[in-house]
């Protein structure tokens, strides 16, 4: 009887799991599983388990290629299960295309004359990382997306300021996976929005694609907040938004936003800088015509960089949301317009 052993966490047992022990079964006749434990779990990931190893072993053992369970509790590197595999000496040591441990379980297998054999994950449909689908079970069902005031472009790592900040605040209908109640592609931060509600690091994600962090940082903290210029994102000041309930419209240009083409192309950073200043001072202050002062600026520079001028609606202030060309312009009034085309949004701030 040629047995097959196979190793590993299996905290969350998915349909890769599953792929594999089919896999690993039609090496040899009998397939053992070992289960690491809730310690050697610790010690390998530091994290504690998802599920009791009670119910993986009940679960395993239920699955009908799969002829016996054991639980891997040895604390020692990639080999939690290794006084079960020699004890049982199996004729073949399965393992996954990305087994981290190859030298140890190569080792091992040598000592007593058992062959390693490396299996191709073939079905890319197949979830096949427990860290991914811990990532997704964990991420927010809503978020906010956001408006931002001033200092866009200074999230961006290679044309950040030193002493210039980033103003935004986030704001309310949220939008979830399944409704989204504003346009696509609109300059209010929806790809961050979007990453973070599907499980991904946000902020990794916009430094990948060379655009700044501004949109997840600000959608993950929530809030007035007033950023630092730099390569990541540093929270300078926080507030409540309360005092601009009520004064924030947004405004569809019926145009798309996109902004990585535009990263590289010429504007006036020193304006920006100062836009960003006069906007962490008001923000300080609870000043509301202030924050106009400071989306004007930025609006000015959005002008000469060749954005379309929006309509005059009777606004204190105005600009584009985001530098992408296109999407929501934010409006600003000190009192509810009596105006047709305008939404409008709540600043939200989550509360512990």
């Amino acid at each position: 009887m040629k047995k097959v052993f196979v190793s590993g966490c299996y905290d969350i047992i998915h349909g890769g799991h599953i792929e594999f022990f089919k896999q690993a079964k039609k090496l040899g006749d009998y397939l053992v599983v070992s289960v690491a434990s809730e310690a050697s779990l610790y010690f390998h990931k530091k994290r504690k388990v998802s599920i009791p190893t009670s119910h993986k072993v009940a679960i395993l053992s239920n699955l009908s290629m799969i002829d016996e369970v054991v639980i891997g509790d040895v604390l020692e590197k990639g080999l939690d299960f290794k006084e079960h595999f020699l004890r049982i000496c199996p004729d073949i040591l399965a393992v996954t295309v990305d087994d981290r441990y190859e030298i140890e379980k190569r080792q091992l297998c040598d000592k007593i004359g058992c062959s390693y054999v490396v299996l191709e994950k073939n079905r890319p449909d197949l979830p096949v990382s427990t860290s991914d689908i811990l990532k997704k079970i964990k991420s927010p069902d809503s978020v906010p997306l956001r408006v931002d005031f001033a200092g866009g472009w200074l999230d961006v790592p290679k044309l950040a300021k030193k002493g210039g900040y980033i103003v935004n605040c986030t704001i309310k209908p949220a939008v979830s996976l399944y409704e989204w109640n504003y346009e696509l592609c609109s300059g209010l931060g929806g790809s961050g929005a979007w990453s973070m509600l599907n499980g991904r690091d946000g902020i990794e994600e916009e430094l990948n694609n060379r655009v700044g962090w501004q949109d997840p940082a600000i959608i993950q903290e929530t809030g007035l907040c007033v950023w630092r210029s730099g390569e990541k994102p540093v929270l300078h000041f926080k507030r409540n938004p309360d005092f601009l309930n009520g004064k924030l419209f947004l405004y569809w240009t019926n145009q798309h936003h996109e902004t990585k083409s535009l990263v590289d192309k010429e504007r006036n950073y020193d304006r920006i800088f100062y836009a960003g200043c006069k906007a962490k001072d008001a923000v300080v202050n609870e000043d509301f015509f202030l924050l106009c002062e400071a989306i004007k600026m930025s609006y000015d520079v959005q002008l000469e960089e060749g954005m379309k001028g929006l309509p005059d609606l009777g606004e204190d202030a105005k600009k584009y949301c985001g530098g992408g060309h296109g999407g929501y312009a934010l409006y600003m009034f000190e009192y509810e317009p009596k105006v047709d085309g305008l939404f409008a949004v709540t600043p939200y701030m989550r509360f512990a």
